[in-house]
């Protein structure tokens, strides 16, 4: 089983968020046991945003026993198409820019589920995409 992570669930872990470190934690533990974890760009460098030494943040990415996968062309095309659906349907709110259509294609392409809190744009907008979400888990 191939689990993509969101953003949100790896900052989480790496910053100790007491509302959500155990449950997150026990989310991304359950995934690695059952496969791999890959993370995209997007989620590298939104991660990597909490560190100021880039090594510091690649340690700690490492430690939790991620994979980066690069998104590709594929996957940037149905972000594309989530995207341009997110906006003819009216969809203007800042909050749900680019990037989270970016993590939810690169998860369809790559990946067989995701790891993310934010389950709502991608119920919405990736349909078929498993969701992973550490709440439940």
């Amino acid at each position: 089983m191939i689990t993509a992570a969101d953003s949100n669930v790896l900052v989480d872990i790496a910053a100790n968020n007491p509302m959500f470190l155990e449950t997150s934690l026990a989310a991304l533990r359950r995934a690695r046991r059952e496969g791999i974890v890959i993370v995209s760009e997007v989620v590298w460098a939104e991660v990597l945003t909490g560190y100021a030494d880039p090594r510091q943040g690649l340690k700690a990415l490492t430690g939790l026993g991620v994979r980066y996968v690069a998104m590709g062309v594929d996957a940037a095309n149905i972000a594309a198409a989530a995207w341009r659906q997110f906006r003819m349907g009216g969809g203007t709110r800042r909050e749900r820019i680019l990037p989270d259509f970016l993590i939810g294609a690169h998860a369809v392409h790559h990946a067989e589920r995701l790891l993310t809190r934010d389950r709502g744009v991608y119920r919405a907008y990736f349909p078929d995409l498993e969701l992973l979400d550490p709440a439940a888990s």
